[in-house]
C-alpha cells in the first residue's frame, strides 16, 4: 500500500481582495477537495502555505493527500512547493498543480504531465523551484481576455455574472478530475476530461 502522500498545491494570490479572481480557481478547486476529505486548512510549520491533510475523497485506506495553497504572491509559489515536498518527501510523479489556464476555453479542463509554462508566473516559479517541469498539471480554462485587454489585468479580475453561473458546477467537476488522476492515472482522466 502506498504511504507517500500526494502533493495538491492550487495556486492562487492570498487574502480577500484575490478571492474572487480567475487566477485564484486554484485555490477554490482545492478547497472543495479538502470539503470532500472534511479538512481544513492550517498554517504549515515548515512552509508559507496553508496545508489541510486527508484521505482521498475523504475514504478511509484512500490515497493520502496534501492539500496546499502558497501564502505567498503567485510569482513566489515555488518556494513552499519546494518546501512542501522536502518535508513530506513526494517524488515529482506525486505532485499535482493546479492553475488557471488563458489557452483553454472557460471551464474546460486539461490535465498532463510535464511540459512548458505558457507564461503562467506561478507555473514558472515551480518548475524553477523545482528544478524540473516533470509534474503532473490540472488546467483550468479561464479563456483568453476579451478585446484588448491586458492578460495580466484579466487574469486578476473576477469571474463575470455569467462564468459564476456555472462556476461551482465547474469547480466541482474539476475536483472531481483530481480525484481521477489520483485515483486511475492520468491517462484514463484524460479520457473522461477531455472528451467534453
Amino acid at each position: 500500500m502506498q504511504t507517500t502522500p500526494w502533493l495538491v498545491v492550487g495556486l492562487g494570490n492570498p487574502g480577500p481582495a484575490y478571492a474572487g479572481n480567475r487566477h485564484n480557481v486554484g485555490f477554490r478547486i482545492v478547497d472543495e477537495l479538502a470539503a470532500r476529505m472534511g479538512a481544513s486548512f492550517g498554517r504549515h510549520r515548515r512552509a508559507v502555505a496553508a496545508v489541510a491533510e486527508g484521505r482521498l475523497g475523504g475514504v478511509p485506506g484512500g490515497a493520502k493527500l496534501v492539500l496546499a495553497k502558497p501564502l505567498t504572491y503567485m510569482n513566489l509559489s515555488g518556494g513552499p512547493v519546494v518546501a512542501l515536498v522536502n518535508f513530506y518527501k513526494i517524488p515529482r510523479e506525486q505532485i499535482v498543480v493546479v492553475h488557471d489556464e488563458l489557452d483553454i476555453p472557460y471551464g474546460q479542463l486539461r490535465l498532463k504531465f510535464g511540459g512548458g509554462e505558457g507564461g503562467h508566473n506561478g507555473l514558472r516559479s515551480v518548475s524553477n523551484a523545482l528544478g524540473s517541469r516533470d509534474y503532473l498539471r490540472v488546467r483550468f480554462g479561464i479563456g483568453r481576455p476579451p478585446g484588448r485587454q491586458d492578460p495580466a489585468d484579466y487574469v486578476l479580475s473576477d469571474f463575470s455574472a455569467v462564468e459564476r453561473k456555472e462556476l461551482d458546477l465547474l469547480i466541482d467537476r474539476a475536483a472531481d478530475a483530481v480525484e481521477t488522476l489520483i485515483g486511475k492515472g492520468l491517462e484514463r482522466a484524460q479520457n473522461i476530461y477531455h472528451a467534453s
